[in-house]
């Protein structure tokens, strides 16, 4: 962060580190101006997921965002580094009780159209960014990079046993069984030893069977995702390495999709194009330009 802060300075127009209010405390995030002209601008708020930082939204979004005429917000929420590090806040499901401050504090920014806010999550922010928008009226267009609809599948799905019977099973009070088959899978699958060591500590679970108890509760199931009627962008990879589908179900974001009842579109991205990898990390410049395209048609900028 420190490192990164020293750079943001020699941004022109520098790139503006924030605090913005929340229940007592401050979150941290990175104010980017289009121009210094202090004339109103559409503006994209945009997070990160899982494990990433606001300072990685760097590279997936907000400078592209500067480049094409948006002012851009990032910022850590809770169970995000920042946030996580300095407070102790775990992740929390309803997401827009994280976004209303944000919103709250770009109302005080003059250089801020106020009818013209985006937002854009990232990665596991592909689903809370659209739990959000179901509650939050001033979000006037929404990007899910890439859309999740049911995130707990992505662990589920690498799991000896039937996804019904694991969420059933996860709550039990007590279940020894279970704990032995996680157990066994977090020693022999690099990804859930990772996602599993770093999910108790930013959801702040005593065990495996809690944290895995506690991440399948988010998803947008439950009329959750027919409540958004902002116009909506899902981007989807075809061989994103959580969310892509198996046989047992279709890819996250056509799922998330089918269950819009809002204006939407969906971008799938491909192999042939280099950006069929997770949130697309190997062609950025071609997701951002179809991103700020959307946006540009959808806010009218």
């Amino acid at each position: 962060m420190r490192h990164f802060r020293a750079a943001a300075r020699l941004f022109r127009p520098a790139v503006e580190p924030v605090e913005i209010p929340y229940e007592g405390i401050l979150l941290r995030g990175y104010f980017y101006r289009a121009d210094d002209s202090g004339r109103p601008r559409p503006t994209v708020v945009m997070h990160n997921g899982f494990d990433g930082s606001a300072e990685e939204m760097h590279f997936f979004g907000a400078s592209a965002g500067v480049e094409r005429g948006y002012h851009v917000l990032t910022f850590d929420g809770p169970g995000q580094p920042s946030a996580v590090h300095e407070h102790r806040l775990p992740f929390r499901l309803d997401w827009e009780n994280v976004v209303g401050p944000v919103l709250d504090f770009l109302a005080t920014r003059p250089e801020v159209d106020p009818r013209r806010i985006a937002l854009l999550g990232l990665s596991l922010g592909g689903m809370l960014a659209p739990r959000a928008a179901a509650f939050e009226p001033r979000i006037a267009a929404l990007v899910a990079v890439d859309g999740v609809y049911h995130a707990g599948t992505a662990i589920t799905d690498l799991l000896p046993l039937d996804p019904d019977e694991v969420a059933r099973r996860a709550r039990a009070p007590q279940d020894e069984e279970l704990d032995r088959i996680l157990d066994d899978a977090i020693d022999t699958n690099p990804t859930l030893r990772w996602a599993f060591g770093h999910g108790r500590y930013v959801m702040a679970a005593a065990t495996p069977r809690q944290f895995l108890a506690t991440y399948l509760d988010y998803h947008l199931r439950n009329d959750v995702a027919e409540r958004i009627t902002c116009p909506t962008l899902v981007c989807s990879a075809a061989n994103d390495l959580f969310f892509a589908g198996n046989d047992r179900h279709t890819p996250q974001p056509q799922q998330l999709y089918d269950h819009l009842a809002c204006p939407k579109t969906l971008v799938e991205f491909t192999a042939e194009q280099g950006a069929d990898a997770h949130c697309h990390a190997g062609a950025q410049r071609l997701a951002m330009a179809r991103i700020y395209d959307w946006l540009d048609d959808t806010l009218g900028s």
